[in-house]
């Protein structure tokens, strides 16, 4: 759940002030899997849908479906469409129409230039001459040092960044535990539209997920880091934030690589189903279920669904 639990400054600590974390628990539950087609499944993304879908469903609530395919020169609809294939033969079965962001550029653009222009401005650096400025003034490289701010540059042909609040959010995590983060010192000010035009991650996310009423987010672990930016972007635009936040452990290959298509995850084969969903349960270190059809497994896991044996856990290994 969301909030603002009690905290002590330390002296390294930002001294900005923590902020309350806006939340209605009376939302029915909702949650959503959101896969990126640019490749098929593998065991990582299959096991978060899995446990995505096992958890909200033993809450009695709603799986919506969003496929996150903003970065149209990485995406295809093959893929796309593959994944629909995969999810069904598996017995997912999603609640609601699916949602293309691809399709919902325009309304991205339009909370961009209304209720988050105040915070947004155009932006010429290059990662190349932020390396270089990294490197000559010692500071870190990951971290934007506002050097386009206040110089009123195009949005229309440059890059548009958000500024984020110098304020220390907390929120629970019902995997890993309470966290804390100061989105201005971890983030920056993060890009939220490539100078092609292309939304990022963050903005269209954030903003998907407070319009579908999304209260239960379930993703991998390496998207943790970017929670803090996303409450402040759903604050800042008037949307309902996350009540339930969990960042799964990643799947690792026998290299101690996480599971993606950079890394050349295999595609999962759904030929066998049954034994398909078996597999991706006991990677969750769930109780095992009756061989049968996918639909009966999954109503076996669900009502069996433990999360606390993954909490805590940062890694779970795929071989």
């Amino acid at each position: 759940m969301s909030q603002i639990l009690p905290l002590s400054l330390s002296s390294h600590t930002s001294t900005a002030q923590p902020s309350t974390v806006a939340q209605d628990v009376s939302r029915p539950p909702i949650g959503r899997f959101a896969p990126s087609p640019t490749g098929q499944l593998h065991l990582g993304s299959l096991t978060t849908a899995v446990a995505s879908y096992c958890h909200i469903k033993s809450l009695g609530g709603q799986w919506r479906l969003r496929i996150e395919d903003t970065d149209t020169a990485r995406c295809d609809r093959q893929f796309s469409e593959q994944i629909l294939l995969d999810l069904e033969a598996l017995g997912l079965y999603w609640d609601g129409e699916v949602i293309f962001q691809s399709e919902r550029t325009d309304l991205y653009n339009d909370y961009l230039t209304t209720l988050l222009a105040p915070l947004a401005y155009g932006c010429q650096c290059s990662r190349k001459s932020l390396q270089a400025y990294a490197s000559h003034y010692h500071s870190d490289p990951s971290h934007y040092p506002r050097l386009c701010l206040g110089h009123k540059l195009d949005w229309q042909s440059h890059k548009v960044r958000l500024q984020l609040p110098n304020t220390l959010i907390g929120f629970m995590d019902g995997v890993q535990g309470a966290q804390w983060v100061n989105p201005q010192q971890s983030e920056g000010d993060v890009v939220v539209r490539r100078q092609d035009g292309i939304i990022n991650y963050i903005l269209a996310a954030s903003i998907d997920d407070g319009l579908q009423n999304i209260t239960h987010v379930m993703r991998g672990l390496d998207i943790l880091p970017m929670t803090g930016a996303q409450i402040s972007i759903m604050q800042a635009a008037g949307l309902p934030t996350i009540n339930h936040w969990y960042h799964l452990p990643l799947m690792r290959n026998a290299k101690g690589q996480k599971l993606s298509k950079q890394n050349l995850a295999r595609p999962i084969d759904v030929s066998r189903p049954s034994e398909l969903l078996q597999l991706a349960l006991i990677l969750l270190k769930q109780p095992a279920v009756e061989p049968d059809s996918p639909v009966r497994m999954l109503e076996q896991a669900v009502s069996q669904w433990d999360l606390r044996v993954l909490m805590g856990q940062q890694a779970l290994s795929a071989d």
